[in-house]
């Protein structure tokens, strides 16, 4: 994405959208994962946004308010996919730091 971004400047940067599955997420060092990798890719951190399940935000929410504080802090977008599948509650989601939902469509 950095190199696209420098081969076609653009005012409005594309994002690239990153799903981290329950195990990814669950992982001590996530935060410094991520951090190293938007330092080696010279990436602007505003056009990465990882993506977490609602099930993978309610498994720890006291570790996943921590975490997505700390990735909020290094310029990383998060969205909540999948939202309506489990927990499915508006009013716990203000507890995230978070810069968009998806909702899940009806089956």
């Amino acid at each position: 994405m950095a190199p696209w971004h420098q081969a076609c400047p653009s005012p409005t940067r594309l994002t690239v959208s990153i799903n981290r599955s329950a195990r990814q997420f669950a992982q001590h060092d996530l935060v410094v994962q991520v951090g190293a990798i938007i330092a080696e890719t010279g990436i602007r951190p505003a056009c990465v946004r990882l993506e977490i399940t609602e099930s993978v935000s309610m498994a720890d929410s006291e570790r996943t308010i921590t975490v997505l504080q700390q990735l909020h802090d290094l310029g990383v977008r998060i969205s909540i996919d999948d939202f309506g599948t489990g927990y499915s509650s508006l009013s716990y989601l203000h507890r995230f730091r978070l810069d968009a939902l998806k909702i899940d469509a009806p089956s």
